[in-house]
């Protein structure tokens, strides 16, 4: 089982950017695919990226394409999500994910959460 700690959350204007980050620890960080998510109040969970172990796949929903990008840092054990030209329609609670193998959009094929971060964007 793999823990996951997410933060970078906060509050920030339409426009502004921010840098979520989710250090791992518990087994070994590789070969794990990550993947973050979010849930906006009164809505189910949405898939937003996924990464591969090696970085050199990524996924992503079409709403975050050329606005957030997925990366990781193995040597840290940790996955980041770079976040840019936000909307307000991005708030939602953020969360990681971690399974082996290849990477999913799925949430359902991720066997570990971490307990989400906030992010708000004001109009």
């Amino acid at each position: 089982q793999v823990q996951l700690v997410e933060s970078g959350g906060g509050l920030v204007q339409a426009g502004g950017s921010l840098r979520l980050s989710c250090a791992a620890a518990g087994r070994t960080f590789s070969p794990y695919a990550m993947g973050w998510f979010r849930r906006a109040p009164g809505k189910e969970r949405e898939f937003v990226a996924a990464i591969s172990w090696s970085g050199g796949i990524t996924y992503y929903a079409d709403s975050m394409k050329g606005r957030f990008t997925i990366s990781r840092d193995n040597a840290k054990n940790t996955v980041y999500l770079q976040m840019n030209s936000l909307k307000p329609e991005d708030t939602a609670v953020y969360y990681c994910a971690a399974k082996g193998g290849g990477p999913s959009v799925r949430s359902a094929d991720f066997g570990s959460w971490g307990q989400g971060t906030q992010v708000t964007v004001s109009s």
